[in-house]
């Protein structure tokens, strides 16, 4: 099988080492997912691979014949090209060899059978069959059609997109390319949800080699065969899922602490035998001891990352009703978003806003926390209701401010508490006098977190709250979110997240609002998988479920059993976020006991799933007569 590899690969920027000696094997039908701290070097490797960044030591392996395309977010000139030709550029002049075939066959229709001619016609149709073959256009509009184009955005000039849409046309273009290693940084970006699930039903049906880098957990955990980590400059390479890597490295964490802890107990009893009876009776046994301990191989002290790690405070107790939306209309010039939509959002639940790309959904929000009037209806905030605004764009910091005056401004916190509260968004030292304005995208994020704590709010209004953050500060965020006690409008592509807090999901569909009880996979099993559209006026209740057949005791079994499974990998998840937390981590003693009852949860999980699925084949049978 052809793989394609790197061997001791090595770069540096100015007097900062980024990759040290990193080696990697990718073989045909893998695809590994890259990840690591923002600013590790995920997107410089991949680069390096592409043949766009020279490395200082080492070498790029890439089989013969092997093609390479690579998406890094970097969007198209608007030069005058149309997206369908900007989008088929890299299957080289297809149309060109088109017709070239179409002479070579007229020639050998007309009685030419010339060696040279039957060389020349096999070579064009080689040309052709790695450029897609005769169905190298239905590909390139099924691309376009999965990433939210329409047909007659084909002959439209790439000057008329916008920036998010010329970042999916780049993105169509590498995938149209057929290529045999795909590398994909951040594919995700400007998707939105149904885009999201097309993009991983198309890259599960792909049989080259994919290399990723994302910060979706749910996208990581649909598409990755294996995982790739890089951090202090190494890689290290994991052949499974992503969630069975990210429990496999709070085990590997765990082991090394735990054996780190051994050694340095073995040490100093060693020591403290030898200073006591090294002069004395027992000095020939000190002195045999002594030898024991130079043999010793010294582990090294486990490296603990620093990880955002942070909570809200208790807030005040607002009215049942924080937020009701009256038969709103909404539009964007003159466009109509939607009409008469209605809904509630009450005390302590979570909701999140659900739709296309250009649906209105930061329009929504914003109307809601008086950015922008509606075109008609009203938004009424109920009594005691203190409302913190995240904004998607960050534009609202002030620039020219530290990061700590950007925190203290319009705050209560005194600079001590500022600071402290800065650490936990990973502002430490100096960090905290760095201007806002050469703040990097994850920093301005983090930042914004931040002052969102310090507000004391007891609604929340969440627009992209994830971007430009690594996985770690993802999950940092969805443990607070989850533990807090306020009410949340959340906006996001983040199906992890939503999945993990929502409460009920309010979508732009038809024309209208439509609220759902349930998360993310509620959402999907009404919509099934957002195929099926559906129009209602007004905020209605939950949609009634179809007729389902009678209900067997098996099936009965079944759903408790799922339940349970559900509530175990809830208390997993708690305990991976208290293994995380900095706190825990420095308590030896409770960091120890903490992972002994994960490993507990995770033995009851497997057995519990076990019995899951047999309980499932049960009810099947039971269900099919």
């Amino acid at each position: 099988m052809a793989t394609m590899h790197l061997a001791g690969v090595t770069k540096g920027f100015g007097d900062r080492l980024l990759l040290d000696d990193v080696s990697l094997r990718v073989s045909e039908g893998q695809r590994l997912c890259i990840v690591g701290r923002n600013g590790v070097g995920k997107t410089t490797l991949l680069r390096i691979i592409a043949g766009e960044v020279t490395p200082d030591a080492g070498e790029v392996g890439i089989p013969r014949g092997w093609r390479v395309a690579l998406h890094d977010q970097r969007p198209p000139r608007a030069d005058g090209r149309t997206l369908g030709a900007y989008v088929a550029e890299l299957l080289g002049d297809v149309e060109a060899i088109e017709r070239r075939i179409a002479e070579l066959e007229q020639a050998m229709a007309g009685g030419d059978h010339a060696e040279a001619t039957m060389h020349a016609y096999a070579a064009a149709q080689a040309a052709y069959d790695q450029a897609g073959g005769y169905t190298w256009r239905v590909h390139v509009e099924s691309v376009l059609r999965g990433l939210g184009f329409e047909d007659a955005d084909m002959e439209r000039e790439l000057s008329t997109f916008s920036g998010g849409e010329l970042t999916r046309a780049a993105l169509a273009r590498t995938l149209s390319a057929n290529p045999d290693l795909l590398l994909l940084d951040e594919p995700t970006n400007h998707l939105d949800l149904k885009n999201l699930d097309w993009l991983e039903s198309e890259l599960a049906d792909f049989k080259g080699a994919v290399l990723v880098v994302s910060h979706d957990r749910w996208f990581l955990e649909a598409v990755a065969t294996g995982v790739v980590e890089l951090g202090r400059g190494r890689a290290r390479s994991y052949a499974m899922r992503y969630s069975a890597y990210r429990k496999e490295r709070i085990l590997e964490e765990t082991q090394a602490i735990e054996a780190f802890e051994r050694q340095q107990e073995e040490i100093q009893r060693l020591e403290r035998f030898i200073a006591r009876f090294g002069a004395g009776t027992r000095a020939r046994q000190a002195k045999s001891l002594g030898k024991r301990l130079d043999k010793i191989e010294r582990l090294d002290r486990p490296a603990r990352e620093v990880r955002m790690a942070f909570g809200f405070p208790k807030t005040q107790k607002p009215s049942r009703d924080v937020i009701e939306a009256r038969d709103l209309t909404l539009t964007a010039g003159d466009r109509v978003l939607f009409e008469h939509g209605s809904f509630v959002l009450e005390r302590g639940r979570t909701m999140a806003v659900i739709g296309p790309n250009g649906a209105g959904k930061t329009t929504l929000v914003e109307s809601l926390v008086g950015g922008r009037p509606p075109a008609r209806g009203a938004v009424k905030l109920g009594h005691n209701v203190e409302v913190a605004y995240f904004s998607q764009h960050a534009d609202d910091l002030p620039t020219r401010a530290t990061v700590l005056e950007a925190l203290s401004a319009g705050s209560d916190l005194g600079t001590s508490e500022c600071r402290t509260l800065l650490g936990r968004f990973m502002f430490s030292g100096a960090e905290v006098e760095k201007k806002v304005e050469v703040l990097s995208g994850g920093e301005r994020k983090r930042l914004l977190l931040a002052r969102l704590v310090a507000s004391g709010a007891n609604v929340l209004v969440l627009d992209e709250p994830t971007n430009h953050l690594d996985v770690e500060a993802c999950e940092a965020l969805e443990a607070a979110l989850d533990a807090y006690e306020g009410a949340i409008l959340l906006v996001s592509h983040d199906r992890a997240l939503i999945d993990a807090i929502a409460d009920e999901t309010l979508s732009i569909e038809g024309g209208t609002l439509v609220r759902r009880d349930g998360d993310y996979e509620d959402f999907l099993a009404a919509t099934d998988g957002g195929v099926r559209e559906k129009t209602v006026k007004k905020a209605p209740a939950a949609p009634k479920p179809a007729r389902r057949p009678k209900t067997t005791p098996e099936m009965r079994r079944a759903k408790e059993l799922a339940a349970e499974v559900s509530a175990k990998e809830d208390a997993i998840a708690q305990l991976e976020a208290e293994l995380a937390d900095a706190s825990v981590r420095a308590d030896h003693q409770l960091f120890a006991q903490t992972a002994k009852a994960h490993s507990q949860r995770q033995e009851e999980l497997r057995l519990l799933m076990r019995d899951w699925e047999e309980a499932e084949a049960a009810a099947m049978r039971s269900a099919n007569g």
